[in-house]
């Protein structure tokens, strides 16, 4: 949980995530100091709009939504793209023992998640060898690379309440959608049945290193790709959009969830 000096500034609990005005949560408070790291899931890539294009940042992504919420003292890290290497060569400068709040995404593009999903969107060809080949790396590979991530999180920022955000199941397993029909639903489960993999080594070592897990599948449960209130981004133009949280995935699927988790 946060300092008791932030209980103040802290969203307030209502169903409808309303937030306290900000000057009664601040009148006699510092600022909370928050960070946000981490890749596209946490830059806001797939809403379609960013004030910052190279790394696809949004004022509609849930760090944004929860910085406003708290009229935080803000810095806004996370970057599209951004691998476990680049959140500890590029996002970690912000940090240090004044840090209040740190929220992360990392590791999905350091298991060629993105080479999978491309590989399941080919017609007529089957994408198990490539969602068996990240479903290895998940297993073998990432564990040692969130160890390193999260131990220099907590090295730069050793006073923080740290919340790492999973990532969402992308289909409904239920039905294929879109001019091209792929994925077909068997792929679409095999694809699930990986994201709880990821699900379950993230979580494990978030645990590990005393961060507290925020899993957002049931978040965007009902509006997956192919969902009639999908969350999600099926096939987009630009491609980067494609298989992103849209800005309701972000206001209505990770930002409650990271609310939640902080009061």
């Amino acid at each position: 949980m946060i300092p008791a000096r932030l209980a103040a500034a802290a969203l307030a609990a209502t169903a409808a995530f309303a937030l306290l005005p900000a000057a009664a949560a601040h009148a006699e408070f510092d600022p909370v100091r928050y960070v946000a790291l981490g890749d596209s899931y946490s830059s806001g890539t797939g809403t379609g709009d960013y004030f910052d294009p190279a790394c696809r940042r949004s004022a509609k992504a849930y760090p944004q939504l929860l910085a406003d919420g708290l009229n935080a003292e803000f810095t806004f890290e996370a970057c599209s793209g951004a691998r476990t290497a680049d959140l500890l060569s590029t996002q970690l400068g912000s940090l240090d023992a004044e840090t209040d709040i740190v929220t992360v995404t990392i590791g999905g593009n350091d298991i060629g998640w993105a080479e999978a999903v491309k590989a399941c969107l080919t017609p007529l060809a089957d994408c198990t060898d490539e969602i068996e080949d990240s479903e290895r790396l998940v297993q073998l590979h990432l564990p040692g690379l969130l160890d390193g991530a999260y131990g220099a999180i907590a090295n730069r920022a050793p006073n923080a309440d740290v919340y790492v955000l999973g990532y969402p199941r992308l289909f409904n397993g239920a039905s294929a959608c879109g001019a091209l029909r792929q994925p077909s639903v068997t792929e679409q489960l095999l694809m699930n049945e990986a994201a709880d993999r990821l699900a379950g080594v993230i979580r494990n070592k978030a645990e590990e290193h005393d961060f507290t897990y925020v899993d957002v599948r049931r978040a965007f449960e009902g509006h997956a790709v192919c969902d009639d209130v999908a969350y999600l981004n099926g096939l987009a133009y630009p491609p980067s959009e494609s298989y992103h949280p849209n800005a309701m995935g972000h206001q209505n699927g990770y930002y409650p969830a990271v609310a939640r988790a902080i009061l």
